[in-house]
């Protein structure tokens, strides 16, 4: 997200609000796992890669909305479209943007790299394909509500030009050995003589569909972009639901179909942007508004 112009005032009120941010892991338990770190970290790649192929054949809707808040967490202005990820006829993977009002965000300004990370960095999956970029570190085990969870840390372990990486943590279902939660940022910032280009910090819940697999459901970021001309705080909200397994004798392809997605047409602000979508039964609490 690049920074449109603020006034000097608001800046300053801004970083003062920019003090209180979100937390990452904050009950780790120091446990040892009764399997190597190394084989429960292949295992749940593993099934990570065995979700992807999965999702893939589903067809949701995502939520998205993003706003710029005051100093005391206000809304401004705000930027939302809703998709629906589906297949066209031919079989092809598409996103059809399906609402996409004004935009009226203040002193923010989405970019393609905004837009790349909600289809895949928000959403973070870790596969089997994908683990070598990254160092994985066990943490110790937290209870995500009543799920007792492995916690890793993961950040890349280099970063090519012009490619999108997960930084946080991940916490792994000590059972099913799959990822259900999700905290970190997109990284790389993106700085250049003209222009920043930050990215929140965010957390991503996941929710068990059809008894297997643990999808996505549930997004939220609440940050203070440190621009060098001032900081701005922000808001987004994701929520994926609807998921339905695709049916049909076409054979499905995967390409980069986006009918309409991309431009950034968007939303006043709404009171409900902070009510959480429903979890699985086991993960009985939505995630906390985080201050």
């Amino acid at each position: 997200m690049s920074l449109k112009n603020l006034s000097y005032s608001a800046l300053c009120i801004l970083f003062i609000a920019s003090l209180v941010l979100a937390q990452g892991p904050s009950k780790l338990r120091n446990e040892q796992p009764p399997l190597p770190v190394d084989e429960i970290i292949r295992k749940f790649a593993e099934k990570e890669k065995q979700f992807k192929a999965a999702r893939a054949n589903y067809v949701y809707r995502q939520d998205i909305r993003v706003q710029t808040l005051n100093a005391n967490d206000r809304v401004t202005g705000e930027w939302r479209q809703v998709w629906d990820v589906t297949f066209d006829q031919s079989g092809r993977r598409v996103e059809r943007v399906i609402s996409a009002p004004p935009d009226t965000l203040k002193g923010l300004q989405l970019t393609s790299q905004d837009l790349q990370d909600f289809r895949e960095i928000q959403p973070f999956v870790l596969t089997a394909d994908d683990i070598g970029k990254y160092s994985v570190k066990y943490l110790g085990k937290e209870a995500v509500d009543d799920i007792d969870c492995y916690v890793f840390d993961v950040a890349p372990k280099t970063m090519e030009k012009g490619q999108r990486y997960f930084q946080g943590q991940i916490w792994v279902d000590d059972k099913d050995l799959q990822i259900v939660k999700t905290y970190g940022k997109p990284v790389p910032d993106i700085k250049t003589k003209d222009n920043e280009n930050l990215f929140p910090r965010f957390e991503t819940y996941r929710e068990q569909i059809d008894g297997k697999y643990w999808f996505p459901t549930y997004t939220r970021a609440v940050d203070t972009l440190q621009f060098s001309a001032g900081a701005q705080r922000m808001r987004e909200i994701i929520k994926y639901d609807n998921y339905r397994q695709f049916q049909s004798d076409v054979k499905l392809t995967f390409g980069d179909a986006v009918d309409g997605a991309g431009k950034p047409d968007s939303v006043p602000a709404s009171a409900d942007d902070n009510k959480a979508s429903p979890l699985d039964p086991r993960l009985k609490q939505p995630p906390a508004k985080k201050k």
